[in-house]
């Protein structure tokens, strides 16, 4: 089983910048894949971003590439969502997932993903 613990979210205004962390328990994350997702207030939880294991390929939605970026470390069990140029719909909390078992790739379903973290609030002010 994996426990996932996010962190850094906060209040900021628009077109600033915040890095969100996952921090993961159990010595085989780095065989697992990393998806983040979202949600907004009365709105259904949206897919952000992936990061495969291995190699660490990722995989963003339209309305977030170019200004979010997933990273990871695995020496310190923590993948990394840094944001960018944030805007006020970005807005919303921010989760972090892995799928069941390790080896599979990352996908934009969040019912590919059997371990979630509490979530972290983000609040983008205009």
């Amino acid at each position: 089983q994996v426990q996932l613990v996010e962190s850094g979210g906060g209040l900021v205004q628009a077109g600033g910048s915040l890095r969100l962390s996952c921090v993961a328990s159990g010595r085989t994350f780095s065989t697992y894949a990393v998806g983040w997702f979202r949600q907004a207030p009365g709105k259904e939880r949206e897919f952000v971003g992936t990061i495969d294991w291995g190699a660490g390929n990722t995989a963003y939605v339209a309305s977030v590439k170019g200004r979010f970026t997933i990273s990871r470390d695995n020496a310190k069990n923590t993948v990394y969502l840094q944001m960018n140029s944030l805007k006020v719909e970005d807005t919303a909390v921010y989760f972090c997932a892995v799928p069941p078992s390790a080896y599979e790739l990352g996908t934009r379903s969040h019912l590919a993903y059997a371990y979630w973290g509490q979530g972290t609030q983000v609040t983008v002010s205009s």
